[in-house]
């Protein structure tokens, strides 16, 4: 399904992302731990093109691209194989929480106003939104904007969706509703990629966990092995601030 190899990022200087290279399955959860500063939102934002790297090479789904070299058609291919949750919602404000779920059909997939709004209204029913289809950001809550934002990246019926701590923004009465949602897209065998600190997410939800360090992947494994038994100190030391047991 994904085929990542040698994503280098560097930025003034200093490399961010080591070459790293990455295999996802399809229908597949991945959720990647770490340090802040060790280049796990960079290895997103790479991914979606949202950053350009310096070096690598990604397939999904049979369509290859540079992404150190590629030019705006490719870019465009790989976002409608990509759907991007950013931890900070990134809503238009001036546009209504309907509306913000259509914007991506209408001018990336080009359909018809009519129908990307039914298909948004859909998209609200299925994340218990409905009733604030005609509600701007600034009404909503937390919670409520990220599963809009969700919403949004659902509407692209996208190969991958990469969320970037979806939760850290919120507050704490807002992040089982959001973790909820995601809960109910990997039920549905949505390919993910998730950067995290909840690590009961991690527990219940991933198929496998990845630790990165220095901008590296330093160690991965199923959550049931990683998370109980990591092998790498630096792995160690990490869980032992965040899972005071292990």
């Amino acid at each position: 399904m994904i085929t990542l190899r040698n994503l280098t990022k560097v930025y003034n200087g200093q490399t961010v992302l080591d070459g790293i290279d990455l295999d996802i399955q399809k229908g597949e959860i991945v959720v990647i731990l770490g340090p802040s500063g060790t280049g796990k939102s960079t290895l997103l934002r790479c991914l979606n093109l949202l950053e350009t790297p310096e070096a690598g090479t990604l397939e999904i789904d049979g369509f290859h691209i540079d992404l150190a070299r590629h030019n705006g058609k490719q870019a465009i291919e790989l976002r409608k194989r990509t759907s991007f949750v950013f931890q900070n919602y990134a809503l238009f404000a001036n546009k209504t929480a309907r509306d913000n779920i259509a914007e991506g059909l209408i001018t990336v997939w080009k359909k018809p106003k009519a129908e990307a709004r039914a298909e948004a209204m859909r998209i609200l029913g299925d994340i218990g939104l409905a009733e604030k289809a005609g509600a701007y950001p600034s009404s909503l809550s937390g919670g409520q904007q990220q599963r809009v934002g969700i919403g949004r990246a659902m509407a692209s019926h996208a190969k991958v969706m990469l969320f970037d701590e979806p939760t850290s923004a919120l507050d704490p009465e807002w992040v089982d509703e959001v973790l909820g949602l995601m809960k109910k897209l990997a039920l549905a065998h949505q390919t993910m990629v998730v950067v995290t600190h909840e690590i009961g997410f991690a527990r219940d939800v991933a198929d496998r966990v990845i630790f990165m360090d220095g901008g590296r992947i330093v160690e991965q494994g199923p959550p049931a092995t990683l998370l109980t038994n990591p092998q790498d100190p630096r792995t160690r030391a990490f869980l032992r601030k965040v899972l005071p047991a292990a």
